[in-house]
């Protein structure tokens, strides 16, 4: 599995981007895919989860700003980021857990090469 993160950028505060990952490979489907960040000189922190049942979770400082969604048909997962704070600058990678080929399933997790989100005036 590979999976190529984009849609990062520079922002202002208060502005918006959406970041896409979409998953390459002979994927029947994906469990999990979420996003993860990683701020300068922090560890990498978990940022929002999209399961493949449609249940959702943020990390409590980017919930009613950030949005994940999904399209199972072409293997993506999106963040639409509104509202941008300089604290929200970090790189930013995605995640996928419980891959299936066909009808034979991996607990692996797999991560992407990350997508830099710089917010500043």
């Amino acid at each position: 599995v590979q999976l190529q993160a984009s849609g990062g950028g520079s922002v202002q505060p208060g502005g918006s981007l959406r970041l896409s990952c979409s998953a390459s490979g002979r994927i029947f489907s994906i469990n999990d895919m979420a996003w993860y960040r990683q701020g300068p000189g922090k560890q990498r922190e978990f940022v929002a989860l999209s399961t493949s049942g449609g249940r959702t979770n943020y990390l409590d400082s980017v919930k009613g700003r950030f949005t994940i969604s999904r399209d199972n048909a072409k293997k993506t997962v999106y963040l639409q980021m509104d509202s941008l704070k300089p604290e929200d600058t970090a790189v930013y990678y995605c995640y996928a857990e419980g891959v299936c080929y066909g009808s034979i399933c991996t607990n692996s997790g797999f991560w992407g090469q990350g997508t830099q989100v710089t917010v500043s005036s």
